[in-house]
């Protein structure tokens, strides 16, 4: 098995949304913003070589949609999906399997792209991968979030019958198409493939998948929103993005405790500065550790 960071570009937020309740005093030390009040933060995705499956993790904001909207996100850097594909030796049709974390246009925007008046894969031989509680939420999504559910990025997936899902433990024929509870907290986890586990939270968004992955003796944990960077690792930083922002809380809590005592390594999808960093327990709670590079691993 290989990884590889896949960088597609960098993106602004408001960094009041992006840190909640957390007065700017204090996050404008983490990632301090522009006379907008605006901050960057990386579009960063991961590729995963097991075996015969090249698997990409998020694929970023794409480029379909029109100048307006991406007028609101500021997009800069020179990278992009391709250039970082081709920098290992790939394409986009060497990809086999698309993992979404969620679908959030800024995580699965690049999944599908305009040909002449079409909206068709971006990568034509892949299988994409979601999970039914979340595609429910993002195809019938609230008022609150459907901003961030652009049909353009999902429905097409659906229609073009490369889409499958990934069994949630806590959704089974059982429960007559209604969600089991779970203790605050509890994280649901299940099998991918033989190196890859998915871990399911729901704090951001129903059912988000993280997968956690066992590279060269160390286990590497794809991030996705749970914790958008290393400046989200103290538990009350949570951001205002997330629909249930108590269940974040508490979920980082039961990650960052197993994280830190089985020494996972964090790999950061938004993180402006750094891609992966290990924890320490600190006297003001479970602190980053050490920041590296994925190829460093």
């Amino acid at each position: 098995m290989k990884l590889y960071t896949i960088n597609t570009g960098y993106f602004k937020l408001d960094g009041g949304a992006m840190f909640g309740v957390v007065p700017k005093s204090i996050w404008n030390k983490i990632n301090p913003a522009d006379e907008n009040n605006l901050c960057s933060w990386a579009l960063r995705c991961l590729l995963i070589e097991d075996g015969n499956r090249l698997i990409l993790v998020d694929n970023g904001n794409g480029d379909k949609q029109d100048a307006k909207f991406f007028s609101h996100y500021h997009l800069h850097g020179d990278d992009t999906l391709e250039k970082s594909l081709a920098k290992y030796g790939f394409s986009k049709d060497d990809i086999t399997d698309v993992f979404l974390t969620h679908l959030h246009f800024d995580h699965c925007g690049g999944s599908i792209k305009r040909e002449g008046d079409k909206l068709v894969p971006n990568f034509k031989n892949a299988t994409y991968w979601s999970n039914e509680w979340h595609w429910i939420t993002g195809t019938q999504p609230n008022e609150r979030e459907k901003a961030s559910f652009l049909k353009e990025n999902i429905l097409p997936i659906q229609e073009s019958g490369k889409l499958k899902f990934i069994d949630h433990p806590g959704h089974n024929e059982n429960t007559k198409g209604k969600w089991t509870a779970h203790p605050p907290g509890f994280i649901y986890s299940t099998s991918f493939t033989e190196n890859i586990i998915v871990k399911f939270v729901d704090g951001h968004t129903n059912g988000m998948m993280l997968p956690q992955i066992n590279y060269n003796g160390r286990t590497v944990v794809f991030m996705a929103d749970l914790l958008p960077s290393a400046g989200h690792i103290p538990i009350p930083y949570v951001m205002a993005y997330d629909m249930q922002p108590l269940i974040s809380m508490q979920e980082k809590k039961s990650f960052l405790k197993e994280a830190l005592e089985k020494d996972y390594i964090l790999f950061f999808e938004h993180d402006p500065n750094y891609e992966c960093c290990t924890l320490q327990q600190t006297e003001k709670g479970i602190r980053p550790k050490d920041f590296f590079r994925l190829d460093e691993i």
